[in-house]
C-alpha cells in the first residue's frame, strides 16, 4: 500500500507540473495511461515494512491489476513465526505479498479544452482547474483525485 500511496502523491505533483508547464495533454494524466511514478515506491514500502519489523524483498515491482497500474511488494518478517501447530515452522520468518493499485476518481467532459478552465468531477467533489491561473496549492489532496486499494 505504501508504494502505491507514494506513487499517488508523486502523480499529483507531476500532474500539477504538467498543468504549470502548459502541456496540452494534462487531462490525460487522469487516465494513468503512462503508468505511475516509481521513484519513491520502494523506499515507501521499505519504511512501512521496517515499522512493522519486516523487510521488503526485491523492491516494489510495477504491475497492473484489474486494468489499473500499481505495485507488487513481497515482505518477510524480521522475526520467526514462533510456536505453531505446523511442525518445523517455529524458526522460520513469515513472508507475504500484496498488490496495490491506483485508480482515478475524477471524470471530465470528453470535450473539455485543456487550454480553458475545466471542472473535474472527483466522486462528486468538483475540482476547478484554470490552466492560465494555476496554483499547485489549489489542488486537493491526492486521495481526492486517486484512490489506492489492495488488488491481491
Amino acid at each position: 500500500m505504501a508504494a502505491a500511496q507514494q506513487a499517488r502523491e508523486d502523480l499529483l505533483l507531476d500532474f500539477g507540473d504538467a498543468i504549470e508547464a502548459g502541456d496540452d495533454d494534462w487531462l490525460d494524466w487522469l487516465d494513468l495511461l503512462d503508468g505511475l511514478p516509481a521513484d519513491g515506491a520502494t523506499a515507501a514500502a521499505q519504511e512501512l515494512a521496517a515499522a512493522n519489523d519486516s523487510t521488503v524483498l526485491g523492491g516494489a515491482q510495477p504491475t497492473e491489476a484489474g486494468g489499473f497500474p500499481g505495485f507488487r511488494v513481497e515482505v518477510q518478517t524480521d522475526y520467526t513465526v514462533g510456536d505453531s501447530i505446523i511442525p518445523g515452522t517455529e524458526s522460520r520468518p513469515a513472508t507475504a505479498q500484496a498488490t496495490a493499485v491506483v485508480q482515478p476518481r475524477c471524470d471530465v467532459d470528453v470535450e473539455a479544452d485543456p487550454a480553458k478552465p475545466v471542472t473535474l468531477d472527483c466522486d462528486g467533489q468538483p475540482v476547478d482547474i484554470d490552466p492560465d491561473n494555476f496554483d499547485p496549492d489549489d489542488l486537493p489532496d491526492a486521495s481526492v483525485m486517486f484512490s489506492v486499494r489492495l488488488a491481491e
